[in-house]
């Protein structure tokens, strides 16, 4: 597959996927109000909580995930050239303007972007990245990383955290509802009664699992996505595959302050792991296999 078509096709996935997550929630918003007799009950409540959600993490969450990294800010003369590249590719990519530049002090081979829109972004990179890769690879890892800053991935992904919350939220809301018992009118047939009960205790009980499942989907199609962009951007995918290819070799890929909440977006899984991973690792995972990326990457 081409790079413009390994685009427009992870593009239309993502946009599929979000639209099926918009659509869970919905459903779930309309058995909660079912449940308590006003069908809109169950909408308003989690339009409101999915806005207070989106706001905090659209306002705040930038700055809270750099500080939980240990980034600090580069400055020139030390990492001039790490500067000059970001604002190179930043120009390349047609962004306002150059996103700020963070670097962790970690061995891994590791790196993520971060910020609510381009106007308000960064890129972070670890040293061991600065010292273990050359020129083109690192230039690679840096255009993946403009690629989620120029595609909007990271608010994408706050999105897709955000309705994750939600469906959590208001699953244990519904399961809670029926061991305590709604409000709503229940002089419905004994029948409807029992299969509404059945469909909100299953719903209740998979959503989180489901929606885990949505948003691990959406990362893996971004990480294809910034790859082909990244691809674009620097047109030489070699440098990224070559790259990619350091990273999965790297001894050590722990990121020590990494956590699961903020391991979605660097651009490889900032812990010790299997790559042989089996197919339910796979459907776990937050990152597609390192080597479909390369695979892809060489085939451009």
């Amino acid at each position: 597959m081409g790079i413009y078509e390994e685009i427009s096709g992870n593009r239309t996935k993502t946009i599929l996927l979000i639209s099926v997550f918009l659509g869970f929630v919905v459903v779930l918003g309309l058995i909660i109000g079912l449940v308590y007799g006003n069908q809109y009950f169950g909408l308003i409540l989690a339009l409101i909580v999915g806005t207070i959600y989106f706001l905090i993490s659209y306002y705040a969450g930038s700055s809270m995930i750099l500080s939980m990294s240990g980034a600090k800010e580069a400055a020139k003369p030390a990492y001039t050239a790490l500067i000059n590249t970001v604002e190179g590719l930043a120009i390349a990519a047609g962004l306002p303007k150059p996103p700020k530049v963070y670097v962790i002090d970690d061995s891994a081979l590791n790196a993520f972007a971060t910020g609510r829109n381009p106007e308000h972004a960064s890129i972070t990179v670890t040293t061991g990245m600065l010292q273990k890769l050359n020129k083109l690879e690192l230039e690679g890892v840096l255009a993946h990383e403009m690629s989620h800053i120029k595609n909007y991935d990271i608010r994408v992904m706050m999105l897709a955290s955000v309705l994750v919350g939600l469906t959590v939220l208001l699953s244990d809301f519904l399961l809670r509802s029926f061991l305590w018992g709604g409000k709503g009118d229940r002089k419905d047939s004994n029948q409807v009664t029992l299969i509404l009960i059945i469909v909100g205790i299953a719903l209740a009980v998979l959503s989180p699992l489901i929606g885990q499942l949505i948003q691990l989907s959406i990362s893996r199609k971004r990480e294809y996505l910034a790859d082909a962009s990244g691809a674009l951007l620097t047109r030489y995918p070699k440098g990224l595959a070559d790259a990619l290819r350091k990273i999965k070799g790297d001894p050590d890929p722990l990121v020590d302050k990494a956590n699961k909440a903020t391991a979605h977006l660097f651009i490889s899984m900032p812990f010790r792991h299997d790559h042989k991973e089996s197919f339910m690792q796979r459907m776990f995972a937050t990152h597609p296999p390192i080597e479909e990326r390369i695979k892809r990457l060489e085939g451009m």
